[in-house]
């Protein structure tokens, strides 16, 4: 259904209550679920909870990773070089 129609865009025969945030179609009181305070349809909220149960590939060795370890290892070899040069 169109947006001017204030029907239902899954129930055209029902009266559109909102509309969806995220596919921006009308949906009637069955459709409509609050998810954050916002209206949305199942249709959305299904593929936002999709989105948010999928695995994101975890970058433990990204640059500033290895950066920040190879400042701390000069550090700590600094340290001891230190230590040694003192110590003689």
């Amino acid at each position: 259904m169109s947006l001017g129609s204030g029907r239902c865009h899954y129930h055209p025969e029902r009266a559109g209550l909102g509309i969806c945030v995220e596919c921006r179609n009308v949906i009637c009181t069955e459709c409509t679920t609050q998810f954050e305070g916002i209206n949305r349809c199942a249709q959305c909220l299904g593929a936002k909870l999709a989105r948010a149960r999928s695995l994101v590939p975890r970058q433990d060795w990204s640059f500033g990773n290895v950066t920040l370890s190879v400042i701390a290892l000069g550090v700590l070899f600094g340290g001891i070089y230190g230590l040694a040069v003192l110590a003689s």
